[in-house]
């Protein structure tokens, strides 16, 4: 068995020895499911509320993916803006490294007398917990460009734009799919929050109301399935990066 194999299937044999060791705990010790429920009461509750699960699962889906998406574009956009300008950078990013301190949690109220009760606070909470992480990257990616190379490429004609445009935002690249999967696990987790407190509908509320009626297992399923969600995106930009930065990261990929 090669190495890239072992690499490949080394997570799911770690889940799997951990989902065993849950459920052997559970058994052994008796634990309450009203206090830790074990993954085959889990499993249950998963299947019996499964198009319960499944409605509030495609809400949490489609309202972070708009968040996300939203993100993206503005990251993007000010990510290029601070990471283009030495003035700009000075300026904004001490700014934006404050913004980010701030718990986003705390702006779901605020949200809430704005929008009103449903998909605006959960969106727009995705996009305020997300779009930092686009926007350092993007912005670290330019800014690190080597002095050397610009000087080189002005030499050769080239102006400001060029080098960002076809130098710059090329090169960042690594950095922005590096970005991308630590923003959607984050936007999943801003959505949650949000409709634990804002919402009607989405996994946020299955939790509340899974917790109200002490149906653990049922809240720990949707806790799974936000879980699987945010893996399989997380996967998906793997994948997206693999085969558009290969370039970058060839040099490991022999190893």
């Amino acid at each position: 068995m090669n190495t890239r194999t072992i690499e490949r299937w080394a997570p799911w044999a770690l889940l799997l020895a951990v989902v065993a060791l849950w459920q052997v705990v559970c058994s052994v010790f008796a634990v309450s499911e009203f206090i830790f429920p074990s993954p085959a009461r889990i499993g249950e509750q998963m299947l019996e509320y499964r198009d319960i699960i499944a409605q509030h699962a495609w809400r949490t889906f489609w309202v972070t993916l708009a968040g996300f998406g939203i993100a993206i574009v503005v990251g993007v956009m000010l990510g290029f803006l601070i990471g283009s300008s030495r003035i700009a950078y000075a300026a904004i990013y001490p700014l934006m490294t404050a913004f980010n301190a701030l718990p986003k949690a705390a702006f779901v109220p605020i949200l809430v007398v704005w929008f009103g009760i449903g998909v605006g606070p959960a969106v727009l909470t995705a996009f305020l917990i997300s779009f930092f992480p686009i926007t350092v990257n993007i912005a670290t990616g330019l800014a690190t460009l080597e002095p050397e190379l610009e000087d080189v490429l002005r030499v050769l004609g080239a102006r400001r734009w060029d080098v960002l445009v076809k130098v710059g935002l090329p090169r960042s690249m690594p950095y922005f799919f590096g970005s991308l999967k630590v923003a959607i696990t984050l936007a999943f987790v801003g959505t949650t929050v949000s409709e634990m407190t804002a919402a009607n509908e989405g996994i946020g509320y299955l939790l509340i109301s899974a917790g109200s009626a002490m149906q653990m297992g049922l809240a720990f399923a949707g806790l799974v399935v936000v879980g699987v969600m945010a893996m399989a995106m997380y996967e998906l930009f793997s994948l997206l990066e693999r085969r558009i930065t290969g370039w970058a990261h060839r040099g490991s990929q022999s190893m």
